[in-house]
């Protein structure tokens, strides 16, 4: 694993990228080396569970988030692509309620850390689309929140694509109910 500067407007984010070894067998990389990896963030985490998703074209998950047991996810696609999106929910942060995106995908290899303070979400961008995340605290379901998808306060730029999203994602919270609740990090 590598760290590629992408020079992120968001502080905090990061973009690593898998070293693969490629010979006439095929091909080798390690996925996560904790070492390694707590060396290029500058940080140690722990992380307690892995979760897999599978996907059609379209589909909109997210924008998710905990508010008392945040997450921080490290985030990859084992098949195919997405356009993933996190947005700040960090009160002190100069970047509040702005979003930035990246296009991860199975060919490029790209892994990216959200860390805690985000909300977070992807749109599948091929035909399908397998999604890991390691996540360094455990799932509460009393304590998930979901940010609008097209808060137009937020302004995020989705494929136009026929968007399949889960009833609970289209009833998120707009970023200014998200503030007046308290739920900012």
């Amino acid at each position: 694993m590598i760290e590629i500067d992408f020079n992120t407007p968001i502080a905090g984010l990061k973009i690593f990228q898998d070293i693969i070894h490629e010979d006439s067998r095929g091909a080798f990389y390690e996925s996560y080396n904790k070492k390694n990896f707590d060396y290029l963030a500058g940080l140690s985490v722990e992380f307690v569970q892995d979760n897999i998703s599978l996907s059609k074209k379209g589909t909109i998950r997210g924008l998710h988030f905990q508010h008392k047991n945040p997450q921080g996810k490290l985030v990859r696609v084992l098949n195919g692509s997405i356009l993933d999106v996190v947005v700040d929910l960090r009160k002190s942060s100069k970047t509040l309620g702005q979003f930035t995106s990246f296009r991860i995908n199975s060919k490029n290899n790209y892994i990216l850390w959200v860390p805690r303070g985000f909300a977070h979400g992807f749109q599948v961008t091929s035909s399908t689309a397998k999604v890991l995340y390691k996540v360094d605290n455990f799932w509460d379901k009393d304590d998930e929140y979901t940010l609008q998808y097209d808060d137009p306060s937020v302004g995020i730029e989705w494929e136009s694509f026929d968007l399949q999203i889960s009833s609970k994602d289209s009833m998120g919270l707009s970023l200014k109910d998200i503030k007046s609740k308290g739920l900012l990090f």
